[in-house]
């Protein structure tokens, strides 16, 4: 329930506040007097898309905030939605900037506004005009049959149809795209095979390289390798030669000399004694370096083969062994995907077969539930329509097979007569204004005693109506604020009658700025605005014996 509502520079209203509590609410004014605001301020507070245009002229930003009284389901969702909910009560508020910029705040956290409006939705309902309009569409038509019907399956059987649609767009697309990746897939096998049947390994093109640059360059090798060796163990031709292995024995046998005479040399020649092992195994190695520089024309000739067959690979999958066996990886793994495609297109058609299942046994059962309630409603409407002047009134629910669809396979049109002896036709094709505007409020009051402990706002549904009829309009809102709140916006005294609280909104200009404020009404005032009301003079008594009349009549009512 609404407790309270309050806004600030919305629209021609500055500021404003309404309490707000449990039955019916009436909301009175003359024409343009700002009604229009309040209602479009709890539009706002429902998710409704804000406009700069709302922006009071040289105010910054529109503020509406409202006060509810919640159960603990919605105290649960509001916790979810990272705000709190304090003994019950619910604090929402929606800001618009002059730039258009809106917030959105539940529970004292921020929330986008479709998190608010989905939040709101679910305890609050606004039928307005538009509404009337909509009565008319298939949608709408179907909205208010499934309402009442309330299928079980009708959940499940959304989320199958939108998966089914999303298993089938998948589909599509892999089958009309199965030429082009079979075309892949042949590509990528033929790569994959040929570097297989060469079998490179990581780094191999540069190892063959120097291999290869080896092997060409043996003599010249062979004469660096000798002569080092020569210089380090001596000539094997000229014994007399200095070597680096006999200069460091001489040097060494000195310097054992000089510790055996003077102890501080002892470390010359322990290092002298290293030097000698050093250049004795350097030796050694360099000799063998030189022995294993044989030429060997076969393995020559077997490593440049070998080089052409890596070129080959890397002429077309890479700049190196490396990249080839990169590009190998990547695509034996896309192989894998083009493969799974295949895989998946029987998984999706398999799937699909499940759901067209699915859906054709929730569909029946769905459509059943439609029937069922299609009678019972229009049984239930044509008694309301009766009370409200139309006693000869037919409506009837159409509902005929129709291929599937996202919401059942039925297609449902809402047929009426006003007069007996006509044919029923399509409601929006035979209806006058009036007519429409109670078939409206007769659907909605039987729908929403369904909704317990609801809020609703009806925005002027007295549209088109007067006298008698108005004052069935107001037994009926008055029927359903026993059990729900009800927010009504009204121009007939008949309606505003029934109402346990009374708002009129007035408006007010000091010659630049007009300004509009809402005020509740005492008794004696609402006497007065029940009179102007009726369109006789507030000052009349007549006027406002008549308006003391019909409020004593509508406490009678209750």
């Amino acid at each position: 329930m609404l407790t309270t509502l309050r806004l600030t520079a919305f629209g021609v209203v500055d500021g404003a506040e309404l309490e707000l509590g449990p039955g019916l609410t009436a909301l009175t004014g003359e024409t343009g007097a700002g009604k229009t605001m309040i209602v479009s301020g709890l539009g706002h507070l429902l998710g409704a898309r804000a406009d700069a245009g709302i922006v009071r002229r040289g105010a910054d930003k529109a503020v509406v905030e409202g006060r509810w009284v919640v159960d603990d389901q919605v105290a649960g969702r509001v916790g979810d939605a990272g705000g709190d909910v304090e003994d019950g009560e619910l604090i929402t508020l929606r800001q618009v900037g002059a730039n258009g910029r809106s917030r959105a705040v539940v529970g004292g956290a921020g929330v986008p506004v479709s998190t608010l409006g989905e939040l709101l939705s679910d305890i609050a309902t606004i039928h307005g005009q538009s509404g009337q309009m909509r009565l008319s569409t298939p949608e709408r038509q179907r909205e208010l049959l499934d309402a009442r019907a309330r299928p079980a399956e009708l959940p499940r059987y959304l989320e199958s149809f939108a998966e089914r649609r999303a298993a089938a767009a998948e589909l599509d697309r892999l089958e009309s795209e199965a030429m082009a990746r079979a075309r892949e897939a042949d590509m990528l096998r033929f790569g994959l095979d040929e570097i297989a049947d060469v079998a490179p390994q990581p780094g191999e093109d540069d190892a063959l390289a120097a291999e290869q640059a080896k092997l060409m360059d043996l003599d010249e090798l062979r004469r660096l390798a000798g002569g080092a060796h020569e210089a380090l163990s001596g000539s094997e031709t000229d014994y007399d030669a200095p070597s680096v292995v006999s200069l460091v024995g001489t040097s060494r046998k000195l310097l054992a000399e000089l510790a055996d005479r003077d102890e501080t040399a002892r470390e010359l020649s322990s290092r002298a004694t290293e030097l000698g092992m050093l250049a004795t195994d350097l030796a050694a190695e360099v000799a063998g370096y030189v022995d294993d520089l044989v030429a060997d024309p076969l393995r020559l000739e077997a490593v440049g083969e070998r080089r052409q067959q890596l070129a080959g690979l890397t002429r077309k999958y890479g700049a190196s062994i490396d990249e080839v066996l990169a590009w190998s990886e990547s695509s034996a793994a896309r192989l894998a995907d083009l493969d799974g495609s295949d895989e998946r297109i029987g998984v999706l058609r398999q799937r699909i077969a499940e759901l067209d299942e699915q859906l054709a046994a929730d569909a029946a059962a769905i459509s059943a539930a439609r029937h069922r309630a299609a009678d019972e409603l229009a049984t239930a409407v044509k008694a309301e329509l009766a009370a409200l002047a139309m006693p000869h009134a037919e409506l009837r629910f159409d509902v005929t097979d129709a291929p599937i669809g996202p919401h059942g396979a039925d297609r449902i049109e809402l047929l009426f007569s006003a007069n007996p002896g006509s044919d029923p036709a399509p409601l929006g094709k035979v209806a006058s204004g009036g007519e429409l505007s109670r078939v409206r409020l007769a659907l909605e009051v039987i729908l929403a005693e369904d909704e317990r402990g609801h809020t609703f706002v009806f925005d002027e549904v007295d549209a088109g109506v007067g006298g008698a009829v108005g004052l069935e309009i107001g037994r009926r809102l008055q029927r359903l604020a026993a059990t729900s709140q009800v927010i009504v916006v009204t121009h007939l005294a008949q309606v505003a009658a029934f109402a346990d609280v009374h708002f009129v909104v007035a408006k007010a200009s000091d010659g630049q700025v007009t300004t509009s404020g809402v005020r509740r009404l005492d008794d004696d005032e609402r006497e007065v605005e029940l009179a102007r009301m009726m369109g006789g003079s507030p000052d009349s008594e007549a006027g406002v014996r008549h308006a003391a009349e019909l409020l004593a009549g509508s406490r009678r009512a209750q």
